[in-house]
């Protein structure tokens, strides 16, 4: 299972926008002081984005939730974003190849095998399911809106 605390910023309507909590992704580490992954942790610490979680409508902006995903939809989540269009690229660079239509073809090809790579991902919108957990106990198991 995959843990992080992350902080209310706003809640209505059973969703809330939570941001992650200011800690590195390996704060448990004894060498953090000399550790390079450390030391890239707080340099994108700066970058954090908020989310819309689903959640009981008892939650508050200022309350700290513990979000958790399982190691599998934290799998198929990385594969659909990064192997899809890797190997739609792939395979659009090879059909146009295949066609003769030489380097400006094949690097079009490649190109249009991107584009519809992310296209199918956004028509899917799948998104990895989450629980959201107070200090008081499980609020609710759903997807990400």
């Amino acid at each position: 299972m995959i843990e992080t605390s992350a902080h209310v910023i706003s809640a209505e309507n059973g969703t809330a926008l939570v941001e992650p909590s200011a800690q590195s992704g390996c704060g448990g580490c004894q060498s953090r002081s000399s550790c390079a992954v450390s030391g890239l942790g707080k340099y994108f610490s700066g970058n954090r984005k908020a989310i819309a979680v689903q959640c009981d409508s008892s939650v508050h902006a200022g309350d700290e939730l513990h979000l958790s995903m399982s190691e599998s939809d934290f799998l198929k989540a990385g594969m659909l974003v990064y192997l899809l269009p890797s190997l739609l690229t792939i395979v659009g660079a090879g059909f146009a190849a295949s066609l003769d239509f030489g380097d400006v073809g094949a690097a079009l090809g490649a190109a249009s095998g991107f584009v519809g790579g992310m296209l199918i991902i956004r028509l899917f919108a799948w998104a990895p399911r989450m629980s959201v957990r107070q200090e008081k106990g499980l609020f609710n198991k759903g997807e990400t809106p």
